[in-house]
């Protein structure tokens, strides 16, 4: 049932219309001219108001002066005007003047019903067809679940549940079984991924030939390509990039750019020391240890220095493949530093390659770790998404990639290191002194852990990762998984159950978007 104000100079010629909305179950306030309804809004009379039907040629204050003073009392109300004239003037200063829609007079019954679903039960409507179109969808997902024996057909499934989840989030009453059934099914994609994994990954690392495209091919298989046909290509990097958070943001993008997004595998660890500096070099991180000794860091460095020599490990991938290609490398720690980016595009924009990094959302997923403000404004996977979709609006990464859409003969691809899970499960592991801090991972000499529960490797050059003195064995959280110590458990449970960790094995960390922007003005 909804609210519905009609002011009109002849409201009494349209009483059958208001009959007609009445017998539907809508409650109709009428008003003969501007300043009445004003009023009424102003005194509250009608408290909870839905829809304003609004003329648009009357005398006195004309439809578009009454709808200024109802949008500065009543913002959020929708209004359809409701007119005689179908004059583009008038319809441009309706729509300029922010009305939801408009109607033709002479007016049917049906316009009106269907303008007032469209504003007032559209979001149930929608809703109760996506919830529909999953539950009949729900068995041929779990069939796929159980007969994946691909990357490829598990990056399907992924996205399949990406799809469905921004779907029902949207909904505006999205109902806890249907919640917890999505989140179930997760569960079990998850859980058939990771043993997917503890099968496959090693023979990937061994066989390169049967191994899906990972990190360290992204240079030599999909950027190489371009640059050798000629292309000049802006790279960016946005660490700690989920799938689901750019299926938040392509939509803002898709009036500039032809879009494609092809999902690739991340490296273990899903760490940005590791899944970066291989993107970068092209190389396993193994090798980077063992041919650049100089550029690989320590494991409990500093974050900031863990990435140190992206630049210079770009410029030993050229140097390997005997290219002479120009190319430069920019990173945005903050709003300050993307902002200088755009001041200086000029700069580079003949470059073969300029590779860009931001780390925003790395930060966030941080941040939401360690402050609580941050964390009740993410508290879920879709308040998460929302606050990415809000730093790019508003960060000048927006405005370098609207600027790259009117230069020609460029392609912008866009990816990530490593994606992030929501983590709940707290997994005990005993560790020596040496070990590291990061919770979805752990290397050393002495690890003991559960190794039914934790995906564990006692020789790094099987997972071609570097062998020191100091580091032993690694192990990778499954899952919704982190790892914490026997002291001191509950204290380290309660602080980090409910953030978002990466460096273990899940979907959400390791199935990631490597995206191809092409201009339309091409």
């Amino acid at each position: 049932m909804a609210n519905i104000l009609w002011i009109d100079d002849e409201i009494d010629l349209l009483t059958p219309h208001c009959l007609f909305l009445a017998q539907k179950g809508h409650n109709v306030f009428k008003a003969t001219d501007g300043p009445s309804a004003i009023e009424m809004l102003q005194n509250n009379e009608i408290p909870s108001l839905d829809i304003v039907f609004l003329d648009e040629q009357m005398p006195g204050l004309s439809g578009l002066d009454v709808l200024l003073k109802i949008k500065q009392i009543r913002p959020a109300v929708p209004v359809v005007m409701v007119t005689k004239s179908e004059e583009e003037d008038i319809m441009n200063q309706a729509i300029g003047a922010q009305i939801a829609d408009y109607l033709i007079k002479p007016l049917q019954p049906s316009q009106l019903l269907l303008a007032v679903k469209k504003f007032t039960e559209s979001k149930q409507l929608v809703f109760q067809t996506v919830q529909s179109q999953y539950q009949t969808q729900f068995q041929d997902i779990s069939f796929q679940i159980s007969q994946c024996n691909s990357f490829s057909e598990w990056a399907e499934i992924y996205k399949r549940l990406i799809f469905w989840e921004i779907q029902l989030a949207e909904g505006t009453s999205f109902s806890a079984d249907m919640s917890q059934i999505l989140l179930s099914q997760k569960q079990d994609a998850t859980a058939g991924f990771v043993k997917f994994i503890r099968k496959n990954y090693e023979s990937w690392i061994a066989k390169p030939s049967i191994a899906p495209l990972m990190s360290h091919r992204i240079l030599p298989d999909r950027i190489l390509p371009h640059l050798d046909a000629g292309e000049k290509i802006v790279f960016i990097v946005i660490d700690n990039f989920r799938l689901d958070q750019w299926e938040t943001i392509r939509p803002l993008l898709t009036q500039e750019y032809d879009i494609q997004t092809e999902l690739y595998c991340s490296i273990l660890p899903t760490a940005t020391m590791y899944a970066r500096n291989s993107l970068f070099s092209g190389l396993l991180p193994s090798q980077i240890s063992e041919m650049y000794p100089a550029y690989w860091p320590e494991e409990n460095s500093s974050e900031s220095s863990q990435n140190q020599y992206e630049r210079e490990l770009l410029s030993t991938f050229f140097q390997r493949y005997r290219k002479n290609y120009v190319h430069a490398y920019y990173k945005a720690n903050d709003a300050t530093s993307g902002q200088h980016i755009v001041d200086i595009f000029n700069r580079y924009r003949h470059n073969d390659l300029v590779a860009l990094v931001y780390n925003f959302v790395d930060q966030l997923s941080h941040a939401r770790s360690e402050v609580k403000a941050i964390k009740e404004l993410s508290a879920d996977e879709a308040a998460y998404r929302s606050i990415t979709k809000s730093w790019f609006q508003h960060d000048p990464l927006s405005q370098m990639l609207s600027l790259l859409s009117k230069t020609k003969d460029l392609t912008i691809m866009i990816t990530t290191d490593h994606g992030s899970i929501r983590v709940h499960n707290p997994q005990k592991i005993l560790a020596g002194a040496d070990v590291n801090t990061n919770l979805r991972y752990k290397t050393g000499r002495n690890l003991n852990c559960n190794t039914k529960q934790v995906l564990t490797t006692s020789d790094s050059k099987l997972y071609g990762l570097p062998k020191t003195r100091l580091i032993g064995s690694y192990a990778f959280a499954e899952g919704e998984d982190f790892f914490v110590y026997n002291n001191n458990t509950s204290h380290y449970i309660d602080l980090y159950s409910d953030t978002f960790q990466h460096g273990g094995v899940s979907m959400e960390e390791m199935i990631i978007p490597l995206v191809t922007l092409k201009p339309k003005n091409e």
